[in-house]
């Protein structure tokens, strides 16, 4: 029987979040609003509208919202052309394409951004689809992003593993029934990643990749 390897993208195969995190934090700054960065660093991973509202809080004006989630994409998306992909990134999604697992990318990324993310991993060609923003009405922790990603990968959740770096990422992949693994790369700490579903932690992908034969991607 067929079985997926389902992975998040920013801070697990791509070196992102501290991008995200200075590029959100600006956006908010000329915005006139004061969030630190550690607590932008704890909510990446949600897509812009829950990531807004979790640390605006439902009194916000929401009106303001579209200009927020513009404001940070025009910022984060001056780098685009050197997103920097964690070593051995592709090399690990090559190696399960060829050991026979389908690879689908689970990310709240679209458009340019996905674009230019997985121009950063350069292996496409191991990659058999992608579950984005675009194709769910709610983002992670919500199940839906790793439910439809087991959809194009054609597998039942039992067949699965979702690796991932954040809570957020550990939550929707519980809820959607696979078994999930975290990395350290996107910068949440072991515990916490224990605490949200991970099975298994390992430092990068790179980590990840020389493990292979004692993790769940066996």
């Amino acid at each position: 029987m067929d079985r997926a390897a389902l992975f998040d993208v920013d801070g697990t195969l791509v070196d992102t979040n501290h991008l995200h995190v200075v590029t959100w934090w600006e956006a908010f700054r000329q915005a006139g609003h004061r969030v630190p960065m550690h607590a932008v660093h704890r909510s990446v991973g949600l897509g812009s509208a829950d990531l807004i509202a979790h640390l605006l809080g439902d009194d916000r004006d929401k009106d303001e919202d579209d200009a927020l989630a513009a404001a940070h994409s025009a910022l984060y998306g001056q780098y685009f052309d050197r997103l920097p992909a964690f070593a051995d990134a592709g090399r690990l999604l090559r190696r399960l394409h060829g050991d026979g697992w389908t690879v689908v990318l689970a990310t709240s990324a679209s458009g340019p951004e996905l674009g230019a993310l997985r121009r950063a991993i350069d292996a496409d060609d191991a990659i058999a689809g992608t579950a984005s923003a675009d194709d769910v009405s709610a983002g992670k922790p919500a199940p839906e992003p790793v439910e439809h990603a087991l959809e194009l990968a054609g597998v039942p959740a039992g067949r699965a593993v979702f690796v991932g770096d954040t809570v957020w990422d550990m939550r929707a992949g519980r809820r959607a029934g696979v078994r999930c693994v975290g990395v350290l790369s996107g910068g949440i700490p072991r515990a916490d990643l224990q605490e949200a579903g991970a099975d298994t932690v390992y430092d990068d992908p790179a980590h990840l990749l020389a493990s292979l034969a004692d993790s769940p991607l066996a």
